[in-house]
């Protein structure tokens, strides 16, 4: 349990689904940890055995949300969510999109909260159902985000 590289996973998941274990996996930044995420990670893990969470590289999220985000390192994102009861595993992921380590991971579920942006569930949808997975999106928790948090730091510190 705990912080992965996708070559570790690689090796853990031969034993799980050896052994039956439904494999769930998310994605995302998780840049400030509020509890939409939580509330998310829960009902993720409840499709099966085994969460996995695909973490945004500090420069993916860059790339991704902006010169100023992450707010927390990747470190830090990757501590606070391999502690939540929810999580077996974290592995941080380079690239823009994680493609890449859905293909070398081959879940049974891959799990979308309600913020994303669709042409990119889209490649993840087919890509986990050509290798015989569940592609599954939960809707986001209203007026739980990290930019919502962010925006209130933010204006409440104005001078």
């Amino acid at each position: 349990m705990g912080i992965k590289s996708i070559g570790e996973i690689e090796q853990i998941i031969k034993d799980l689904k050896f052994n039956n274990k439904e494999i769930i996996t998310t994605n995302g930044s998780y840049d400030i940890l509020h509890t939409g995420h939580i509330n998310f990670l829960k009902k993720s893990k409840g499709l099966g055995d085994i969460l996995i969470v695909l973490l945004n590289s500090d420069d993916s999220i860059k790339r991704n949300k902006g010169s100023k985000r992450p707010i927390i390192s990747q470190e830090d994102r990757a501590y606070l969510l391999s502690e939540l009861r929810p999580v077996d595993y974290v592995v941080i992921f380079p690239q823009d999109t994680p493609l890449e380590y859905l293909e070398r991971i081959k879940p049974n579920y891959h799990v979308k909260g309600g913020s994303y942006i669709s042409e990119r569930i889209i490649e993840e949808k087919t890509l986990i159902e050509k290798n015989g997975g569940i592609f599954k999106t939960f809707p986001l928790d209203e007026g739980h985000s990290s930019t919502n948090i962010i925006s209130r730091i933010v204006d409440a510190y104005k001078e």
